[in-house]
């Protein structure tokens, strides 16, 4: 039986403490089973539903609307996060990098409704990618936005919507008939939406980063933002939150790894024939693993961190108009580029090395440990390391600036 969690307050100016003891129970709830829903495969809709009532996806919002929380501070909780069950993680993903571009700094009454439905516990997700293969440089959206009357009809399909499945609100990348990009935020159980659950990737597999059809979907003109310099979408380094996001979350999975190896170790009753020592936990070679495992899951946190405070300058500075808007923002992506090779690595090879740990035994189906490594490198994979380690080297040659659109 599940144990009841206790609703985390976000009301007003209370901003959510890193060390409450509401936090860490809700953090243990979605811990709990983890390993067992991702190999039976059994969505998490109990465990966001527990981020819903905790209102957990408040934490960017304004103080006064019942948030409060820096970037480092909420990055802090994503890693945690991530430890506890790195599906569950992600699948908040796109919610934090919709409130980060739309709902934190409401402009209109329309903006002001959403920022109320997410301080209510609404989550938000995403319908952005399609599988159709662009020209290189090319954003401009299949999904099309049609004039009907003073609204819009909503038509196309969309893959990898992580979360959406999980969610209340969805926003949907689409572009209208003078090919103008847009974004518009919607509810998901509007008439002509259909969310399909066939996501099939190795890793990641409760995500529901699935297809979403559109079918003639109504759209208030009021509920579509089309991208501008200083709007959504149109904001140089509009990604390098959600880059980094990811980062985080293999964060969380290299600390989940070093749990899991630690424990182990300390378990493990039997050792191999030529060991150093009888007992495993006096094994110097076992010791050295666990060592590694450990240091890397601290350079992975605290490079993720590192990048949050750069993007919290970044992001005050848009915030205040300041003429070096545009230098932070570069900044806190080349730092959130970095972050990922770095975190990136040691989550994949500590997912590896915890296998040297255990011996064959740690490679049955019930420990379900090669989940770590699977999650890693799915979550890696968004996005691969060498086009971001290409551009970092260009940038440390020749001072070409990261690219400010795609993924960075």
């Amino acid at each position: 039986m599940n144990k009841p969690v206790p609703v985390i307050s976000l009301e007003h100016s209370h901003r959510l403490d890193l060390r409450s003891p509401d936090l860490d129970a809700l953090l243990n709830r979605i811990a709990e089973g983890a390993s067992d829903r991702e190999r039976e495969r059994t969505l998490p809709f109990p465990e966001i539903d527990l981020i819903r009532k905790a209102r957990l996806g408040a934490l960017r919002l304004p103080a006064t609307a019942g948030g409060g929380s820096s970037i480092r501070e909420l990055f802090e909780i994503v890693i945690r996060l991530g430890e506890a069950d790195a599906n569950v993680a992600h699948i908040l993903r796109n919610h934090f990098s919709v409130v980060e571009r739309l709902v934190r700094r409401p402009q209109t009454d329309q903006h002001r409704e959403w920022q109320k439905a997410v301080a209510d516990g609404a989550i938000i997700g995403l319908a952005a990618t399609e599988l159709e293969t662009p020209k290189v440089g090319d954003v401009r959206p299949n999904t099309t936005l049609t004039p009907d009357g003073d609204d819009y009809l909503l038509n196309g399909t969309k893959y990898y919507s992580t979360g959406t499945l999980y969610s209340d609100y969805v926003l949907v990348r689409t572009a209208d008939s003078a090919g103008a990009n847009a974004a518009t935020l919607i509810p998901v159980n509007r008439e002509g939406i259909e969310l399909i659950d066939d996501w099939d990737g190795l890793g990641q597999r409760l995500t529901a980063t699935g297809t979403t059809h559109f079918r003639n979907v109504r759209v208030k003109r009021q509920e579509v933002v089309f991208d501008a310099p200083d709007a959504g979408y149109g904001i140089p380094y509009a990604n390098t939150f959600a880059q980094l996001f990811l980062t985080a979350i293999n964060a969380g999975i290299a600390r989940a790894i070093l749990r899991d190896a630690t424990a182990l170790v300390q378990s493990r009753k039997r050792t191999f024939y030529f060991a150093p020592a009888e007992a495993p936990i006096d094994d110097p070679l076992l010791q050295q693993t666990v060592g590694q495992i450990a240091s890397g899951a601290f350079a992975a946190e605290t490079v993720v961190l590192a990048a949050a405070e750069a993007l919290d300058i970044a992001t005050d500075a848009f915030d205040a108009g300041d003429v070096g808007a545009a230098e932070a923002a570069h900044r806190a992506a080349l730092l959130s580029a970095k972050a990922k090779i770095v975190a990136d690595e040691f989550a994949i090879r500590g997912g590896s090395l915890l296998f040297d740990v255990g011996g064959a035994s740690a490679t049955k189906k019930v420990t379900n440990f090669d989940r770590h490594w699977r999650n890693a490198r799915t979550l890696s994979s968004h996005n691969p390391t060498t086009y971001k380690a290409r551009s970092i080297g260009q940038y440390e040659i020749s001072g070409t600036p990261l690219p400010a659109k795609g993924f960075f």
